[in-house]
């Protein structure tokens, strides 16, 4: 460690007052762009398009752009190597972007490009080849790999990245740095095709724009984010079905007490569905897989099963978790056709153990986990009804006093 990076940690140790930290920060990537705007920057970022995330719950900014910076009371120095990738939907809600990147700043992630958030060709963030060369140039070494790769937010577009990527050899630049790859819903697609081709896990997380850029951020979803970045062997207990569906039991088995464990891979029901007989696709020997989804019928969520199931993804697997199904409408045809239907259905089908209730999805509190990483599935006692426990081993994590969830909860 040069003496430079070890000061740096020395005084990480202790918090910064609001000008220590604006000083300070003026050194860093982040912060240079943010603070050093100016009167021409905040007419460009004013004139930016507001669109709707599609993984988020439209809410109104009423902050003025100015009152950002305006009660930063107590943070750590941004360390953290951090570089941000657009790989769907643009980002250009502008006091929502600003707002994400000074609690970033102020938590301790040292973000190396946020000039991205105003890219915008059409509805993405770019152009194929730009929002590609995000993680392309960090496979070919033209950048240097960093700690943490944070998605801007999902919608649609990963998808379009997939054969433009050298997945082999970003997975090798990833594991040989410890990098971890942090998203859900759209970016599914790249968590799945970074551990299909190049053998890499992946943090299923909140993103930029979709929690940290709140006006009021969820606690818990900050805090669990923290802990899952931060603990190396993550252990989260389930103890209630109703995320996927309240009239489930918790484990779906012959045998409710078993334990298994394999690699735990998946995300979002419509991104892995539509990889289906294709080579970004895990295809992972024993198995667990992992499901979520949001604003989709009973219906439409078993024919993607059954897009998955005839395509043989779940052939050779040990079990399927479910995180939240949530913001579905009733069947127009039969109320009684719903989620738990359909969940006992998949059941039936593919006769694999299915544990439902994990706190994950398109939901307001999420626990962030690693894809990719090994999972051991186990009841939390010999009655199964009690809940089950999903502990994680074996991913990149950072160092606990680098980072404050106090700073991702700054007030705006």
């Amino acid at each position: 460690m040069n003496k430079a990076v070890a000061d740096a940690h020395t005084e990480n140790t202790s918090k910064l007052n609001r000008r220590q930290f604006l000083t300070r920060l003026g050194g860093y990537s982040a912060a240079g762009w943010l603070l050093g705007s100016g009167a021409a920057r905040g007419a460009e970022l004013a004139n930016l398009q507001v669109v709707t995330k599609d993984e988020t719950i439209v809410e109104e900014t009423t902050a003025p752009l100015s009152n950002a910076v305006v009660k930063v009371s107590q943070c750590v120095l941004p360390t953290v190597e951090t570089r941000l990738f657009g790989s769907s939907n643009v980002s250009s809600d502008v006091v929502r972007n600003k707002r994400a990147l000074l609690r970033l700043a102020c938590a301790g992630f040292d973000i190396k490009n946020p000039e991205i958030v105003n890219r915008q060709y059409l509805r993405f963030a770019g152009t194929d080849r730009q929002r590609a060369s995000d993680l392309q140039n960090i496979a070919t070494s033209g950048i240097a790999a960093p700690k943490l790769l944070m998605g801007v937010g999902g919608g649609y577009g990963a998808m379009r990245l997939l054969p433009l990527i050298d997945w082999a050899a970003l997975g090798r630049v990833l594991k040989d740095h410890g990098t971890i790859l942090a998203g859900f819903s759209d970016v599914t697609a790249i968590q799945c095709a970074l551990l299909a081709k190049g053998g890499m896990s992946s943090l299923a997380a909140p993103m930029l724009n979709s929690e940290f850029g709140k006006v009021t951020p969820d606690s818990n979803t900050i805090r669990q984010f923290v802990t899952a970045l931060t603990t190396p062997k993550l252990t989260v207990n389930v103890q209630k079905p109703d995320l996927t569906a309240k009239s489930l039991p918790m484990i779906l088995a012959k045998n409710p007490e078993q334990v298994i464990q394999g690699t735990i891979w998946g995300g979002n029901l419509s991104v892995v569905s539509a990889l289906a007989g294709s080579e970004f696709l895990p295809k992972i020997d024993g198995g667990i897989v992992f499901l979520e989804e949001v604003g989709e019928t009973p219906y439409r969520v078993e024919r993607m099963l059954y897009d998955l199931y005839l395509a043989g993804a779940f052939k050779g697997q040990q079990a399927i978790v479910f995180g939240a199904l949530s913001g579905f409408s009733k069947d127009a045809y039969d109320p009684r056709y719903d989620m738990a239907v359909v969940v006992q259905q998949l059941f039936e089908l593919t006769k694999l153990p299915i544990y439902s209730g994990f706190g994950f999805g398109h939901i307001a509190n999420k626990q962030s986990f690693p894809l990719g990483a090994e999972c051991q599935i186990k009841p939390l006692a010999l009655d199964s009804k009690l809940g089950f426990s999903l502990t994680f081993t074996h991913y990149p994590t950072i160092t606990p006093d680098l980072i404050s969830a106090e700073g991702l909860l700054l007030s705006s």
